[in-house]
């Protein structure tokens, strides 16, 4: 790294450039199409605090559009052009990223909407995921569970949705009005949790479960990232157990994984439409990806990703495919509730004999799919309320047309409602006749732990942590024992023990604290004094009070004191033996110098001693 020449009395940083960072580097985005394009007057920003945003808009004032506290986010449109503003606040203390909105849209096939199935139920999708098939008591008892639908809002005079009295809420407006002109809200909110008590129009697949409606979108159905984020951390903050994404962007930011990691932190099950532009290059696409991870091929993940299937069990021919497909369900051509003042050109009108209210009709999509997951999640969960969100996915993943084996086409396979409460329902005397013990031991960052359950076919193990998303750590497995590194922090572990009829019973958890290691860090210059212009190799050390946690790869900040503060001289990554270096070519004048390192989960952060530089 080469420096430039520095005046008496400026920060390092002011004149400093190098490789691999700079201003653009914490804005430009984090993974997606056009990411460093600005098309609107607004940026999305995360803060550490509020204080640090308030520091920043102090400065530099500009109007909060939309705040999303929870996340310690907010949507600013600033007076100044927007690229300029977004490059300046990227750099300021606390503010850990400025981004671009990401577009949404509603996954509907409007190619298909007016076909009608080759069966003679007009709500065929119900009888094929065997929705019909669950046990009274279970459907009663989905009442303690709330779906919310993020969506366009809802039509709340449908006969479906107005025996839930639904909880709702506008994150454009901040009130709860959720009107529903575009009617895609309303068709998959009917699919999620339509009433199956008032004797009127279809039966959504939640049973008694309460409905959320969360409106993001406009009359069109397109909205942001931001809305997104938005809508999540309300519905969570708000007692939804399980929320129904049925839209898609084709790239994602950190707004977005905020709002995701928010849900899941909250043991908040997400569902999400894949999209369908499968014969339009079947791109992948987001919130769905980031709930089923690209590559991962059903294992893992903190969500579902639901593709469509059609009424003979095969995929839907728009449905996308692919490695972060968890499970399909019917969306081609289902049958579901229509808003009242919705487009009868994209929701079709189709009479039903013997209702006497509502409007309803066929529509397909991957949007359409979701809810019906986003549903039988509910009832899963209400007959082994004991189960966590991961809990809840793995067995809809398992209980699917696919009995556990996993392909691109049709992930774990088709919904089967029946076969999943059946799997959840807590095995009293059903084969596994005994409790299921854990014992652990952690040595260093180590954790071993084993587990065993009389009757058990096989276990399923599940983490979960403060700072740490809950996660599956092995699906299905057959052995009782097992090893694990972790950094820093508290985790909780469970076993769940399955018997040959996939019936299933929990261990008590077994908790474990990993510490943070200390850190020191030394800095030393190759010349402290000399004739101006003086070359200056400045060098840091860091080291840990723990020999199992390695010093490469950390970030080291070298800062410069003017007389009033501290500033961001240069920043650099430590090599193999936890080393960095830097080169300056130093001005006449005198330089205080220090460098700091940041914290992370297995490191504490510290700062070196001040070394002293002079160039005559």
């Amino acid at each position: 790294m080469v420096g430039f020449g520095l005046a008496r009395g400026i920060a390092l940083g002011a004149a400093f450039a190098f490789a691999g960072f700079g201003a653009g580097g914490a804005w430009a985005g984090t993974g997606g199409r056009g990411s460093s394009t600005w098309t609107d007057g607004t940026a999305v920003v995360g803060y550490r605090t509020a204080a640090d945003l308030q520091r920043a808009l102090d400065a530099r004032p500009a109007v909060i559009v939309r705040s999303i506290p929870a996340l310690k986010t907010v949507e600013l449109r600033p007076k100044q052009a927007i690229a300029a503003y977004a490059a300046w606040i990227a750099v300021q203390p606390g503010i850990t990223s400025v981004e671009r909105r990401r577009p949404r849209a509603p996954r509907t096939e409007p190619a298909v909407t007016a076909a009608r199935p080759g069966v003679t139920s007009f709500q065929w999708q119900y009888l094929a995921t065997r929705a019909d098939q669950i046990p009274a008591a279970v459907l009663r008892a989905a009442a303690a569970f709330t779906v919310a639908v993020v969506d366009t809002g809802a039509d709340l005079s449908a006969p479906d949705l107005a025996a839930k009295a639904p909880t709702t809420y506008n994150v454009r407006t901040r009130s709860t009005a959720v009107d529903d002109p575009n009617g895609h809200g309303t068709f998959v909110a009917s699919l999620a949790v339509g009433s199956i008590t008032n004797n009127e129009g279809i039966a959504g697949a939640g049973g008694d479960a309460r409905l959320m409606v969360v409106q993001a979108g406009g009359t069109d159905g397109s909205f942001s990232d931001v809305e997104e984020a938005g809508a999540i951390s309300w519905a969570v903050d708000h007692g939804a157990r399980i929320i129904n994404l049925s839209f898609g962007g084709l790239d994602t930011s950190s707004t977005e994984r905020k709002a995701i990691d928010y849900a899941v932190a909250h043991d908040v099950l997400l569902v999400a439409a894949v999209g369908n532009d499968h014969d339009g290059g079947n791109p992948v696409e987001y919130p769905a990806a980031l709930l089923q991870p690209v590559g991962s091929n059903g294992r893992g993940g903190v969500g579902l990703a639901v593709g469509a299937s059609n009424a003979t069990g095969a995929r839907a021919f728009f449905s996308h495919t692919g490695s972060y497909l968890s499970l399909v369900a019917p969306g081609e051509s289902v049958f579901g509730a229509v808003a009242g003042g919705s487009s009868a050109a994209r929701f079709p009108r189709v009479a039903l004999p013997g209702s006497l209210a509502g409007t309803y009709g066929y529509a397909s999509g991957t949007s359409f799919a979701a809810p019906q997951v986003a549903g039988a999640a509910a009832l899963v969960w209400a007959a082994n309320p004991a189960l966590t969100a991961a809990g809840v996915a793995d067995i809809l993943e398992q209980s699917a047309s696919g009995h556990g084996a996993w392909n691109d086409e049709l992930g774990f396979g088709v919904l089967d409602v029946a076969a999943a409460v059946q799997r959840a329902t807590p095995a009293i005397a059903a084969g596994v006749a005994g409790p299921v013990t854990v014992a652990g031991a952690r040595v260093g960052r180590r954790v071993t732990l084993s587990w065993k359950s009389a009757g058990a076919t096989s276990y399923r193990i599940s983490l979960a942590a403060a700072a740490v998303a809950p996660r599956v750590l092995e699906a299905t497995t057959t052995a009782t024992t097992g090893s694990w590194s972790l950094p820093t922090g508290s985790y909780t572990f469970t076993v769940d023990a399955f018997d040959s009829a996939g019936a299933v019973a929990s261990s008590a958890a077994w908790s474990v604290s990993i510490a943070q290691a200390t850190a020191t860090l030394r800095l030393a210059a190759t010349r402290s004094s000399g004739r101006a212009p003086l070359a200056v190799d400045i060098s840091a050390r860091l080291r840990s009070s723990d020999d199992t946690v390695a010093t490469a790869g950390r970030t080291i900040v070298l800062e410069s004191y003017d007389g009033r503060v501290w500033t961001r001289a240069a920043r650099a990554t430590t090599d193999s033996a936890g080393r960095t270096l830097w080169r300056f070519m130093l001005e006449r004048g005198a330089y205080r110098v220090r460098a700091r390192s940041t914290e992370t989960a297995d490191l504490a952060a510290t700062t070196s001693p001040t070394i002293t530089l002079r160039a005559r």
